[in-house]
């Protein structure tokens, strides 16, 4: 079952990142969203089939959207929590 820990209270923009929004991060920031629009906290047998399609869902419109957006001028103000947990490791290691 996947989990749903790790994940920071604010959606980060991912439009404008250099290099760009891998697929990754722009799940993570979908399942941040139906996390968050749901208020489920923890997934259960019985909330998990409706999760993870809205999930999907959220993915494909959020990859769909990001990909017909024009570039942006500037690159946005913060990292996605993805990108600072790996420069995190980086550091530590």
């Amino acid at each position: 079952m996947p989990t749903l820990e790790g994940m920071c209270r604010n959606i980060t923009t991912l439009r404008g990142l250099e290099p760009a929004a891998t697929p990754e991060e722009i799940e993570a920031a979908a399942r941040q969203f139906v996390r968050k629009i749901s208020g489920v906290q923890s997934l259960s047998p019985t909330t998990e089939p409706a999760f993870e399609r809205a999930v999907r869902a959220v993915t494909d419109a959020a990859t769909t959207l990001l990909d017909d957006l024009p570039p942006r001028r500037t690159p946005p103000k913060t990292e996605p929590p993805l990108r600072r947990l790996a420069a995190a490791r980086e550091k530590s290691a």
